[in-house]
């Protein structure tokens, strides 16, 4: 893990919703979860991850920046909010939580998952739906598409 082969992402001992609704509940949380990892492994999380609480407040990036976090990602979010930044292309962006009381001083980078927490359109590939064809790396057989299926998933990543 020190050497970066495997990333704990979040850490909490759960993400923050229903869960741990209350500003001192995050933080415990939190630090539950953190303790256990620096014990055990030597590692601190460096990325926050809620991709299904039902909610979340300025308190969450708030409290991730102040962990030292580098990145905080995210699913849920209103979807008009999400249209917008599909048109805008800022579902990436630096978020500055209670700016009006902190200015610059917290911010961390934010994004809003583009599928929810899917895999990307055209990569549904299981026996529920069958028309997008798997990716298949095998040279000698005649269903190889690595080479097409890569350009797919770069156009759609860019």
């Amino acid at each position: 893990m020190k050497e970066g082969r495997l990333e704990f992402i979040n850490a909490g001992w759960s993400m923050h919703d229903e869960a741990c609704p209350h500003f001192e509940d995050m933080i415990n949380n939190m630090m539950v979860g953190h303790q256990f990892l620096l014990k055990e492994f030597g590692v601190k999380p460096r990325i926050g991850w809620h991709i299904d609480p039902f909610g979340h407040s300025n308190a969450n990036p708030r409290l991730f920046a102040d962990m030292g976090f580098e990145g905080f990602f995210f699913a849920r979010l209103d979807h008009a909010d999400r249209d917008q930044r599909l048109k805008d292309k800022s579902m990436n962006y630096l978020w500055r939580p209670f700016e009006k009381h902190f200015g610059k001083q917290k911010q961390i980078f934010s994004g809003a998952m583009r599928d929810h927490y899917c895999w990307p359109q055209g990569w549904w590939y299981d026996e529920r739906f069958p028309k997008d064809e798997p990716f298949v790396n095998d040279k000698k057989l005649d269903t190889f598409n690595a080479d097409s299926r890569t350009k797919d998933f770069q156009n759609y990543i860019n």
